[in-house]
């Protein structure tokens, strides 16, 4: 590393204090800005003459990465990575770091908290005791969960977390993924048409790609029980809204959990928030105290050891470090 004094810059941050980042960099005494952009003439401005980046939901873009003329490492607070340009990045020998392991157990109870929301009608019997009506058939039907089928869409880290927790309800619980070939005897693995066909709840765990924005369309929710209800604490594009309200409306399904949307936050005039069988919760799967001090912790200690010449834990794209 070189004498001169490094700068690294937080782009965007919603947390009410960087004291975690700041103390954990303060081991290479860097020059730490934080800036609060929303557009890439924002980030070009404050980033262009960084050594390290820290990004929330700023885009980087590959008009972005260009204009960064000594950057090493772009770390990304969460897991998701979809509003860095990665190919640029890597194109220009730049390291992206995220940090997938900081909030399994706080998203994974998140979703187990919407699944058996969803099965005993929690919220929409609350809304209604607050019209003042005191009749428990309106959440009718309701099944109980013992022996019903909890199909999970990804078997990542947060959704083998989600079966362990959901075995425990007595859920059988089947799942898709075509990255796994193998997995232990609880999960049965299927295909994505069997997934959709034979599970009472599906819930959503993988990243938000190419391949799987708006994998729940028309034609997947028309191939779900109408009984079923549909989990998303993922990112908000791989369900297509639309198609969410109509199946919803039409009784395709008997409901959905969504803490994730296609925009947030949403425009309020949304048909989807005017449905009572939809619960709607405001992106906060990933959130606990303990949770925050650890992404902040991980973020910036990605960030350190990049410029320590080493390389972080959580690598978005080896092949950087090849070129």
């Amino acid at each position: 590393m070189s004498n001169q004094r490094p700068r690294v810059v937080i782009t965007d941050c919603d947390h009410p204090s960087v004291e975690i980042e700041r103390e954990v960099l303060n081991e290479i005494k860097p020059e730490l800005v934080l800036a609060y952009c929303n557009t890439e003439d924002e980030v070009i401005e404050v980033a262009q003459d960084a050594d390290g980046i820290i990004n929330q939901y700023a885009p980087i873009t590959r008009r972005v990465i260009e204009s960064l003329k000594r950057c090493k490492v772009i770390a990304r607070y969460g897991v998701g990575v979809d509003n860095i340009d990665i190919k640029a990045a890597t194109e220009h020998k730049i390291i992206v770091a995220n940090v997938p392991d900081y909030c399994i157990d706080e998203v994974s109870t998140h979703t187990m908290a919407l699944i058996l929301a969803c099965a005993r009608g929690i919220t929409l019997l609350n809304s209604k005791i607050k019209e003042k009506r005191w009749d428990f058939t309106l959440a009718k039907p309701l099944f109980r969960t013992q022996g019903k089928t909890l199909g999970l869409f990804g078997l990542g880290r947060i959704g083998r977390m989600v079966a362990q927790k959901a075995s425990g309800f007595g859920f059988k619980i089947i799942a898709y993924d075509p990255y796994i070939s193998s997995i232990d005897d609880r999960i049965e693995l299927v295909g994505f048409s069997k997934l959709l066909s034979d599970s009472d709840f599906v819930s959503i765990h993988v990243p938000l790609t190419a391949e799987t924005r708006h994998s729940f369309g028309e034609n997947e929710l028309k191939k779900m029980k109408k009984t079923a209800y549909l989990i998303n604490t993922a990112r908000g594009p791989i369900v297509d809204e639309k198609a969410l309200y109509k199946a919803l409306k039409n009784r395709w399904v008997a409901g959905a959990a969504l803490d994730v949307m296609e925009k947030e936050p949403p425009d309020w005039e949304n048909s989807l928030l005017k449905l009572d069988n939809l619960i709607i919760t405001p992106h906060i799967s990933f959130y606990s105290e303990e949770s925050y001090a650890e992404l902040k912790k991980k973020v910036a200690k990605a960030v350190l050891l990049v410029m320590k010449g080493e390389l972080p834990p959580a690598l978005v794209n080896p092949q950087a470090v090849e070129k």
